[in-house]
C-alpha cells in the first residue's frame, strides 16, 4: 500500500500508470454553442402618477394635558410596641 503497490493511487502516481484507481483527465474539447436567441422586448407598463403630498398643518399652540394627582394612601394604624426581649450574655473565650 505504498509507492511500489500497483493497485493503489500512490503507486500508480509513482509508476506513472493509469487505471481504475487513477483515471486520466479528459482533454478539453471546445464545443460550438448555438447562436443566442434575441429576446423579445416586452412592453413597459405605464408609469403611475405620483400623488401630491398632503399639506402640513401647523400647530399654533400646544396645550399641556394635566393629569389628576394620585390620591394619597392612608397608612395603617401603628402597631403597639412589643416589649424588647433581653439578649443573652455572650460566652467568654477561653485563653490558652
Amino acid at each position: 500500500m505504498g509507492k511500489g503497490d500497483k493497485k493503489s493511487r500512490r503507486g500508480k502516481i509513482i509508476l506513472g500508470t493509469f487505471g481504475v484507481r487513477r483515471k486520466r483527465k479528459k482533454s478539453y474539447v471546445a464545443e460550438e454553442k448555438p447562436a443566442e436567441v434575441i429576446k423579445e422586448v416586452k412592453e413597459k407598463k405605464p408609469v403611475k402618477e405620483k400623488k401630491e403630498p398632503k399639506p402640513v398643518v401647523e400647530v399654533t399652540e400646544a396645550v399641556p394635558v394635566q393629569k389628576p394627582a394620585p390620591k394619597a394612601k392612608e397608612k395603617p394604624a401603628a402597631k403597639e410596641e412589643s416589649p424588647v426581649k433581653e439578649t443573652k450574655p455572650k460566652k467568654e473565650k477561653k485563653s490558652s
